[in-house]
């Protein structure tokens, strides 16, 4: 999965990067589905590990342009996780007193506990994206907060935070089929937003935003995956072999008992 990996300081070409790409599995849409739920499985005994072992936290960033797919990595990847340890946050439109604070604010406070796994739909980089592209501060507020982001990432490293961010790479032509089948299918019509469609005239614009982003904050503490997602089957196999391979290297421990189980009669 290194191949989707961005190395501190590497430059982002988004551009350059194939989001039809499914290279690294050989085989096919339905072998890959048996392929993740053997991964589902090894994914919900390291999550029950990590929450009875209760030391270390786990931070799963997912950002994407409108319709890259963040909802479906919730719903496959951690299919089967015991819901006890893990907690989706979303970020919507910051309200008035969110507003009133510093814009890391809102985040710091849903960031995990010990033995937990936090998703975030969307994150603190909306401050350097949407902020950015609608010109919501100057450019001399948002430059600096790339900064601001690496040091609040690592203040999470430094205190157990295990940190893994993956943007979702869609194109325009799988935008547009996800947006039409959404007004397709009556029972997708919540789904859509008319706004949308205005977003994606600034799709240029947010691929800057993105570039940047991701080439300045991909740290070894808080490393940035660009993931190929037009093939959602792939999209999920990539983060949930990702996040597997992460959690196995944790080396975690069930808690030592204080007891002789052999000693317990149960009567």
């Amino acid at each position: 999965m290194q191949r989707y990996l961005i190395k501190p300081g590497q430059k982002v070409n988004l551009a350059k990067i194939d989001t039809n790409d499914s290279s690294a599995f050989s085989g096919d849409k339905k072998s890959a589905k048996g392929e993740l739920k053997k991964l589902n499985k090894k994914l919900e005994a390291l999550q029950e590990l990590l929450f009875a072992e209760h030391k270390q936290r786990v931070l799963i960033v997912l950002q994407a342009m409108d319709t890259g797919g963040k909802d479906g990595v919730i719903r496959h990847v951690f299919e089967g996780v015991n819901p006890q340890g893990v907690r989706v946050a979303s970020f919507k439109v910051p309200t008035p007193i969110e507003l009133d604070h510093d814009y890391l604010w809102r985040v710091h406070k849903h960031t995990p506990g010990r033995g937990e796994i936090v998703v975030f739909n969307r994150s603190h980089y909306e401050d350097v994206l949407v902020v950015r592209v609608h010109e919501l501060v100057p450019e001399t507020v948002w430059s600096k907060r790339y900064e601001h982001i690496n040091q609040f990432e690592r203040l999470l490293a430094d205190e157990g935070t295990t940190i893994l961010k993956f943007y979702l790479h869609i194109d325009l032509d799988e935008q547009k089929e996800r947006l039409k089948a959404r007004l397709d299918d009556a029972s997708k019509h919540w789904k859509f937003n008319p706004d949308d469609l205005k977003e994606r005239k600034l799709w240029k614009n947010y691929m800057q935003a993105y570039e940047d982003a991701i080439s300045r904050t991909s740290t070894e503490y808080a490393p940035w995956y660009v993931v190929p997602a037009n093939r959602k089957w792939y999209r999920n196999l990539i983060i949930a072999s990702i996040m597997v391979a992460t959690l196995e290297k944790l080396n975690m421990q069930y808690p030592k008992i204080t007891f002789d189980p052999k000693k317990i009669v149960i009567e």
